[in-house]
């Protein structure tokens, strides 16, 4: 049953697009997730880790891989290991610390997370290839006003 279906017509129309929005995200993760290892015999984690790590070339410390994922330090291992030994990612050791280490990738794990993500992001866009680019562009302002409240809400439970 997806989550869509637990709404009923007498609950707020806030509620109802809140579970919508959980389906649609849960419906495009299955699907990216079925074409991530079809196509590239991986997995989304290991895909959002990769992802981490090109966008920060120089390498990211294991703490704060964690954070950026939103995972514990020991999902992060397994992962990074995994791809340690498959020769995509290396760790290198931080000067002036010699407990810690950042983590990179190679320039093999580069290469293959480049055709991923070219990949990943034609999924994204069939994905939503229901609605406009002028849908797409309103869908994508009014959730960023969703984000902005959000983060405002934060900010303010912080300060009190």
């Amino acid at each position: 049953m997806d989550m869509e279906a637990r709404g009923h017509r007498e609950h707020p129309e806030a509620l109802r697009l809140w579970l919508r929005l959980l389906t649609c995200t849960q419906l495009i993760e299955k699907q990216v997730r079925g074409q991530l290892r079809e196509q590239f015999d991986t997995t989304l984690p290991r895909f959002d880790l990769m992802a981490q790590l090109e966008r920060n070339p120089e390498g990211l410390k294991m703490n704060e891989l964690s954070r950026r994922m939103m995972v514990t330090g020991g999902n992060v291992t397994g992962i990074t290991d995994q791809l340690v030994a498959e020769g995509l990612v290396e760790r290198v050791a931080v000067a002036g610390d010699r407990r810690a280490y950042r983590v990179r990738l190679t320039p093999r794990g580069r290469k293959i997370f480049d055709d991923m993500a070219r990949q990943h992001e034609s999924w994204i866009v069939q994905a939503l290839g229901g609605l406009s680019p002028r849908e797409i562009d309103t869908l994508h302002k009014l959730l960023g006003k969703v984000k902005q409240h959000q983060t405002d809400l934060s900010q303010e439970l912080e300060n009190t």
